[in-house]
């Protein structure tokens, strides 16, 4: 599998959808936070504010952290992994779909923080072309981050970059087990079948070519395997698609509540 994902390249457009680039990223301290997340947004509307999220987190706790400290960093780390910021249309989307799909919401964090963090989208290729019931080799899985960020870590932040994002990888499904980490497939849902392909499509992707994007690979169905979610997406009214033999069309624009014109 090309290894796109790590080297997503700047685009501007992206950067506005809110798309994260640079050699900084939040898995040098935390995880894709998942429980935080789905806690927080099981407390707010999806109509809240960035600034709803801000007084949610710090001011009333929403989170149940034991300092105030930790609530400005829990705070400043998930708006640096998922944007917080119904400005931002990924995260107009990520609000969007998680209610609709319980089952689906690790898959969507997971998709959600590959575009925001630059350090976990390293991460990606050297846990995806794991075949299943493969463990996950501490040692190689830093060696693969180190080639992908150089000489600009040094040997303890690494560790931890590995640690954090082993962590968020079975958080999301990938991987289980606590202390051995094995490979593990995982089944999209609707939900996520239809937020892999919008991410695709703010690449500039269209068609077949959509199915064929590493952010459909994250879903361990790349290709025409991920017809059949991609399909259940349209039936719940997500995504457009019309598949006529090798003719694939697929339009993800009603995905984004805030910028969709029927």
């Amino acid at each position: 599998m090309p290894n796109t994902i790590a080297t997503l390249p700047r685009n501007s457009t992206m950067e506005r959808a809110g798309f994260r680039f640079g050699p900084r990223g939040t898995h040098g301290s935390r995880t894709i936070m998942l429980r935080e997340l789905s806690e927080l947004f099981a407390a707010l509307p999806p109509t809240a504010t960035r600034e709803d999220y801000k007084t949610a987190i710090v001011e009333e706790n929403v989170l149940g952290k034991r300092t105030y400290a930790t609530r400005l960093s829990s705070r400043q780390r998930l708006t640096e992994m998922y944007g917080l910021d119904p400005r931002l249309a990924l995260f107009r989307v990520l609000r969007h779909v998680w209610p609709i799909d319980p089952l689906g919401q690790p898959m969507l964090a997971i998709l959600s923080a590959l575009a925001r963090d630059p350090l976990l989208r390293t991460t990606a290729h050297p846990v995806l072309t794991l075949e299943p019931g493969e463990e996950l080799i501490r040692s190689r899985f830093a060696a693969a981050i180190r080639g992908s960020v150089g000489s600009r870590m040094n040997d303890a932040v690494l560790d931890k970059v590995a640690r954090n994002a082993a962590s968020s990888w079975a958080q999301s499904g990938h991987l289980e087990g606590r202390v051995r980490k094995i490979r593990r497939r995982v089944a999209p849902t609707a939900a996520a079948a239809a937020m892999a392909l919008w991410l695709g499509q703010q690449e500039g992707r269209a068609g077949l070519s959509l199915l064929d994007s590493d952010w459909a690979a994250v879903l361990d169905s790349r290709g025409r395997a991920l017809l059949p979610p991609a399909l259940d997406a349209k039936r719940f009214g997500l995504i457009r698609a019309r598949v006529a033999g090798s003719v694939v069309e697929i339009d993800t624009r009603q995905l984004d509540p805030g910028t969709f014109a029927p």
